[in-house]
């Protein structure tokens, strides 16, 4: 690993100084991308006191980290947790990658504002999943019942664009009149105010998708009015129209002077391979000219998303219920599936069902369009359109449509973070049905098995510097993202030879390895390789943690 030992810069230490933790001879990687070394980093309560030699300090558990990585904790930067982790704090799946932090709130979703349509939605939405009714319908609500449960990670949150619109019953294709963006700034405004982190757009989502520029203009400049200035998008287009829907972001944070992060960044669809380069070309001019974008990126060649996506934007108009029931209609379902078949014509092996709500259609799970087509004896577009009719449209898929030469071009861009686009899981209980994206369990170990130490695309302090700091400066989050005495002591040690992912898309409930420990504000919540059964997450909340 290139690693040297850092002689000691302190004087002699006292020896009646008592700390929790010492972490001993473990190969820094301190976040900020320079060189691994090797010494002791010291914990007291929930903040690294010391980074140095520690053998004559006495300390209630000490650790050997001889040949193991001690990076900060990391920090996935595009998660849809959420109201999840009212369900499962434990939040197995993601601090067995070594993750300590969740920023939420993506992709125009978000757990909070409810009302309207929104309350509604989500309502039924927990019932039928999690047998759960949410208990509040503000950010400051959401906030306290999430501290209450005592997750084991920290978590952040953005305020989806497309629940606040349906928090005001907007889901109509048609612009906000003035006094539904009236309201729409205000719970914009308050809910950055109650410590939201931002704002997110969703644009191949209705009805966040109904917006148009001038609209999220206005709501990205409330949320820096409240104090939030942060603008995340999942683009308009990732296909045919890419480099149009990147524009479109960046001239959102130009206009608002909000930092803009694209989201899992990416180019659908084999016609548009390569676009990447000219999106991050792109993201450099605007860079230069003073707009502070950044993107995110997972490590796979597949997304995931509700299968729901397929269907064109004026069929994706009102409730769940409601486009359901359209498409139950023989004669509307054919015209709709003419429309379809257009895009996704000899595609269809390309779209794995990932998960359904219902028992009859769960033996489908894990099956291409094709499969299921073929067992259902129909087309394979009226077979999509059946599953969608049967669940109300909660269907999840994967997308076999990126290539590996893409992935590895925005993973290497120099202000990429890393968000495993997933909520938390566990290969047990609730939340271990379907056969979910991999992404969900082995995101941050599969960027140091594959792209690491197979491939070599990143060294190991850059990809931790990814992981962390880079993430922690996007979301100005309070000394974290680093190791340094005097910061939050959210650290991951892992085995830098191990480190692997080893959830499949034919098996992916299955966490990874050589993630050996894990500190959340200085409390072990992975301790050899296992959970401890500790919750030390905290709630973070703009204004007050960033």
């Amino acid at each position: 690993m290139g690693v040297r030992h850092r002689p000691a810069a302190h004087p002699a230490p006292n020896k009646l100084a008592m700390l929790d933790l010492v972490l001993e001879s473990g190969s820094i990687c301190d976040g900020s991308g320079a060189p691994a070394f090797v010494t002791d980093v010291g914990v007291a309560g929930d903040r690294i006191v010391r980074i140095g030699d520690c053998r004559q300090l006495e300390a209630l558990q000490r650790l050997d980290c001889r040949g193991l990585v001690v990076a900060p904790g990391f920090i996935d930067m595009h998660g849809h947790s959420d109201e999840i982790l009212l369900v499962l704090p434990t939040a197995d799946s993601k601090i067995r990658q070594g993750i300590t932090t969740e920023v939420g709130g993506n992709c125009g979703f978000s757990p909070a504002p409810l009302a309207g349509t929104a309350l509604l939605e989500k309502r039924e939405s927990l019932l039928r999943r999690y047998e759960m009714e949410p208990s509040w319908t503000d950010f400051d609500g959401f906030f306290r019942a999430l501290e209450a449960a005592q997750p084991a990670l920290n978590f952040c949150c953005l305020v989806g664009l497309g629940t606040v619109r349906s928090a005001l019953d907007a889901t109509q294709p048609v612009p906000l009149d003035a006094d539904q963006m009236r309201r729409a700034r205000a719970l914009v405004r308050t809910s950055c105010e109650q410590g939201a982190a931002g704002v997110s757009s969703g644009l191949i989502y209705p009805p966040g998708s109904f917006a148009d520029t001038e609209e999220l203009i206005f709501l990205a400049q409330a949320a820096a009015e409240g104090g939030s200035p942060l603008y995340a998008s999942h683009l308009r287009s990732e296909g045919d129209h890419l480099e149009e829907a990147v524009e479109e972001a960046l001239t959102v944070g130009a206009r608002t002077e909000c930092a803009v992060q694209l989201s899992h960044h990416k180019a659908s669809g084999r016609r548009n391979w390569g676009k990447v380069h000219n999106t991050l070309a792109r993201i450099e001019r605007a860079r230069a000219g003073g707009v502070d974008a950044v993107v995110d990126v997972y490590p796979y060649k597949a997304s995931s998303t509700s299968l729901d996506v397929i269907l064109p934007d004026d069929v994706r108009v009102g409730s769940h219920a409601e486009i359901a029931g359209r498409l139950a209609d023989p004669r509307y379902a054919a015209l709709v599936a003419a429309r379809v078949e257009l895009e996704y014509g000899g595609r269809w092996h390309e779209i794995l069902i990932a998960s359904v709500g219902s028992a009859r259609n769960r033996p489908y799970e894990g099956l291409s369009i094709v499969d299921v087509a073929h067992q259902m004896g129909r087309t394979p577009v009226a077979a999509a359109l059946k599953l969608l009719v049967e669940e109300r449209l909660e269907v999840a898929a994967i997308f076999f449509t990126m290539c590996e030469s893409d992935v590895r071009t925005v993973l290497s861009y120099q202000h990429a973070t890393v968000g495993s686009d997933a909520s938390v899981r566990a290969v047990t209980g609730i939340t271990a049905t379907g056969k979910p994206h991999p992404r969900a369990y082995g995101t941050f170990p599969r960027i140091f098995k594959h792209y690491v130490r197979n491939t070599r695309l990143l060294t190991l302090e850059e990809a931790v510097r990814r992981c962390t700091a880079r993430a922690a400066e996007r979301m100005g989050l309070r000394q974290r993202g680093r190791i340094a005495e005097g910061w939050f002591a959210d650290l991951v040690i892992f085995d830098p030879l191990r480190i692997a992912d080893t959830a499949t898309y034919e098996d992916p409930h299955r966490y990874p390895e050589g993630v050996v420990h894990v500190a959340v504000n200085g409390g072990l919540v992975v301790r050899n390789g296992e959970p401890t059964g500790l919750r030390s997450g905290r709630v973070l909340r703009r204004g007050r943690d960033l």
